[in-house]
């Protein structure tokens, strides 16, 4: 069984707290990117990062200063976003680090499939970014079926924790053998199940922790994610989802 999350925009540098032991799988099509990316004038970087001034620059320098073997950090370290902290990975028990080597991937529109501890660099890229690069029109014809083929193991389990931006990139290159089960969290308003963003980023986070802790090898052990007040509504669930809910809110 595999897990699948998406990356957070923000990164950072984190060279001492674990040691970097894998190299991403990708990094000949990553250094295609890189080598794209750089020779885009400024005013077409910003366009295609979507972004302020300030965050351009800073990735500007980054990509003209690019060293894809040098001074790299550990994927589950290196992305600074909402899931990341609630995830905690600088603080993982024992055998926790090693259950998420096994068993989680993390999807990049610049790596494409990532270890928790595979060396990578801060960089801004996007999947749904209109990157043209190799002849192809956008990321996702990019990467084809390279990320579906690298993420599924022999189980054919795939348990979803990734935005649609990144999900899909998988989803549509699912075969009929293959179980994709995808966690919906949210809250009963009025009676429907809303996500918030940034709840359901949390929530992410806290799964894939609380898989790590019970070392969760079967879809069907993750029901019992109780964390942050979420519960599995049943009677909302299928084989394909699996919806958490909290407590009923009025609007």
């Amino acid at each position: 069984m595999r897990i699948i999350i998406s990356p957070a925009k923000q990164m950072r540098t984190d060279t001492d707290t674990f040691a970097c032991t894998e190299t991403p799988v990708f990094l000949e099509k990553t250094a295609i990117l890189k080598d794209r990316i750089s020779s885009l004038s400024f005013d077409e970087q910003k366009k295609l990062w979507a972004c302020n001034d300030k965050i351009a620059k800073q990735n500007a320098e980054r990509f003209a200063n690019m060293d894809l073997k040098n001074s790299l950090t550990p994927a589950l370290l290196a992305y600074d976003g909402i899931q990341y902290t609630y995830m905690a990975p600088a603080v993982f028990e024992d055998g926790q680090l090693t259950y998420v080597q096994k068993h989680l991937r993390i999807l990049s529109g610049f790596y494409g499939v990532l270890k928790p501890m595979d060396g990578v660099v801060p960089y801004r890229l996007e999947m749904q970014s209109k990157a043209a690069v190799a002849g192809c029109r956008n990321l996702y014809d990019f990467w084809g079926d390279n990320l579906y083929k690298e993420v599924m193991d022999d189980s054919r389990i795939l348990i979803n924790l990734a935005s649609r931006e990144y999900a899909k990139c998988v989803e549509k290159y699912l075969q009929p053998e293959d179980r994709f089960v995808t966690c919906i969290f949210g809250e009963l308003v009025n009676g429907k199940v809303v996500q918030k963003g940034v709840y359901a980023k949390m929530a992410r986070g806290e799964m894939v922790r609380f898989m790590a802790g019970i070392q969760a090898e079967k879809p069907e052990q993750i029901i019992y994610f109780d964390w942050s007040g979420y519960q599995f509504d049943e009677g909302r669930s299928s084989e394909k989802e699996y919806v958490f809910v909290r407590a009923e809110r009025s609007l």
